[in-house]
């Protein structure tokens, strides 16, 4: 048609960074739903915040770099970064924990590598690691859910812990926050007890993180939006959750005071946001289909390894980085054979003698 591009039948339409950026945005909107839902007005605070920052230091690097700003802001990858990190955060972290995670992640893991497209490393992890290396008390303090409280913290308080600090709440602070699901399981298991025993806290729902569980049934949903409209394949979200269960399950049957159930390995953390929105980054993640299943697993253990003997209760984002380093050498060794190649030339010549 006259005033539109046109392609070839065969080939579905290219879709450009902004379109596919978008699309994620819309796949994240049910998880920022629940967790508003679960934790009140801090998400839409965090992602001002976070999108605000990771803006405007994008556009002072551009500025820097002398690169036309207004034509890299509207690719909406900086956003992207921005709400992944803010949904990994506390709702009631106070405004420094975004303004310092989006420093390393827009300006030391994707501006100072080249900008996008040629960052190594997963710019909302990188943010998320920072912080909570830099913050660790701030990170763990995260609002009690609904599920649990039967309601939230108001507007007032919202903003009063996020601009002041958690400490400018005193006592109000202790009464609304509560450590992860998944400290309090560390927590339990360095004083010796047992999971049974652990599991007894209220916090622990059907699947082991009470509330947690449909924050991961939203991420579920907006990775599946994704598949269908072919942002992502099928390869890493496949290898995250069934490689979780295939790896948790022995254990658990076992002993199930020993070692978790998989339902709670993956209700519990951020796994199931890592298998949809975190390894299925395009360009720090593997490009090959055996690639991406190698780099999947790689997370998995990674994070098992890392919660069950780590210093943080959950290593998705320690995991994603250090495989992060090895996606050039995992791409070199997965290539898929092309049609021509020397050896698809010798079985022909053995499939005519």
């Amino acid at each position: 048609m006259i005033g539109q591009r046109a392609t070839l039948p065969h080939r579905p339409a290219r879709r450009n960074v902004s379109q596919v950026m978008g699309q994620v945005l819309i796949a994240l909107l049910p998880a920022i739903a629940v967790h508003a839902w679960l934790f009140g007005w801090g998400i839409f605070i965090q992602l001002a915040l976070a999108i605000g920052f990771a803006l405007s230091f994008e556009a002072v690097m551009l500025q820097l770099r002398q690169r036309p700003v207004g034509v890299y802001l509207k690719d909406l990858s900086a956003v992207v970064a921005a709400v992944l990190f803010a949904l990994s955060i506390p709702p009631l972290a106070p405004w420094w924990v975004s303004g310092v995670g989006m420093f390393f992640a827009i300006i030391i893991a994707k501006q100072l590598y080249g900008g996008i497209g040629h960052n190594l490393f997963n710019p909302a992890m990188v943010g998320f690691a920072a912080v909570i290396i830099a913050f660790p008390l701030a990170l763990t303090q995260w609002v009690i859910p609904r599920t649990l409280a039967q309601t939230v913290p108001d507007w007032n308080t919202t903003w009063v812990a996020i601009l002041q600090g958690p400490q400018a709440l005193g006592g109000t602070m202790d009464a609304i926050s509560q450590a992860t699901p998944l400290d309090q399981l560390r927590t339990g298991r360095l004083d010796g007890q047992t999971l049974s025993e652990i599991g007894i806290d209220p916090m622990f729902g059907l699947f082991g993180a009470s509330g947690w569980e449909w924050l991961a049934l939203a991420y579920l949903i907006g990775g599946l939006y994704l598949i269908g409209q072919r942002i992502i394949t099928w390869h890493v979200p496949l290898a995250v959750l069934l490689g979780t269960i295939v790896i948790t399950l022995p254990g658990w049957l076992m002993d199930p005071d020993l070692f978790r159930s998989p339902l709670q390995q993956l209700a519990a953390g951020s796994l199931v946001m890592c298998a949809f929105f975190i390894a299925t980054d395009p360009v720090s993640g593997s490009s090959t289909p055996k690639g991406k299943i190698i780099f999947s697993i790689g997370v998995v253990v990674l994070t098992l390894v890392i919660r069950a003997w780590g210093g943080f209760p959950d290593g998705v984002a320690f995991a994603v980085l250090l495989m992060n380093m090895f996606v050039p050498l995992i791409d070199r060794y997965t290539v898929p054979r092309i049609f021509g190649h020397p050896k698809h030339k010798r079985d022909e010549t053995r499939s005519v003698r």
